[in-house]
């Protein structure tokens, strides 16, 4: 089945060595839209739609204007709600399936025959959203906008601002000195989707425990 064969190619969560000129690094980088996201998937059955998940991030205050132009504050909301969406589908594949529609965004627990299909057909729009050269910002602008609503979450979920030690952080991503940089962002996205409160037997204070180990190890990559 093409979900099983094709996660670990240029869509997968991490990000290819070979593609970092044209695209920024998962280390520092990392759309902190996709926990909160995945919360108000999966608070109801039903599917939502862009504009509806961006309201309720503004609602709760993770979702800010982002440029003075009203045209390009919209443009820019939207590329960063649809990035996380992507990356949130490649995270969740393959043992679910989160449909990405503009108008039809919903998390199912059993893939759909047609999944194969949807995925091969919005592969163009998935790379577009997927690469920050097209966010119309330069690198060192779109890292600060990230560590901007970076923190915004950590203070939503209250995550201690205090670093961890490195040691200790490695410890709760069960990890040793060996690990790779590719090794921890891949712990990482594991960790944050296992204990997510939201999900089938997650838990709040140990994902609360993964996000203060990765705002630590994330900067000694």
């Amino acid at each position: 089945m093409l979900l099983n064969k094709t996660l670990h190619s240029a869509h997968a969560p991490e990000w290819d060595d070979t593609n970092k000129s044209n695209q920024i690094n998962a280390n520092k980088s990392d759309n902190p839209l996709i926990w909160p996201v995945l919360s108000l998937l999966q608070s109801t059955n039903q599917s939502w739609k862009v504009h509806h998940l961006a309201s309720e991030l503004q609602a709760k205050g993770l979702m800010h204007n982002l440029d003075p132009l009203p045209e390009k504050d919209l443009f820019k909301r939207n590329f960063l709600l649809m990035n996380a969406l992507y990356e949130l589908q490649d995270i969740l594949m393959p043992k679910q399936w989160l449909q990405v529609k503009a108008m039809e965004i919903q998390i199912f627990r059993i893939i759909p025959a047609s999944a194969d299909v949807q995925h091969i057909r919005d592969g163009a729009l998935r790379d577009y959203y997927l690469d920050w050269a097209n966010y119309d910002a330069s690198v060192n602008v779109v890292r600060e906008m990230l560590e901007s609503f970076w923190s915004t979450y950590k203070e939503y979920i209250g995550v201690n601002i205090k670093l961890m030690h490195v040691g200790q952080a490695l410890k709760v991503f069960e990890l040793d000195e060996t690990a790779t940089d590719r090794d921890i962002r891949k712990q990482w996205r594991k960790l944050a989707l296992k204990w997510h409160p939201d999900r089938d037997q997650g838990n709040a204070e140990r994902f609360r425990e993964v996000c203060e180990a990765w705002q630590t190890l994330k900067e000694s990559l």
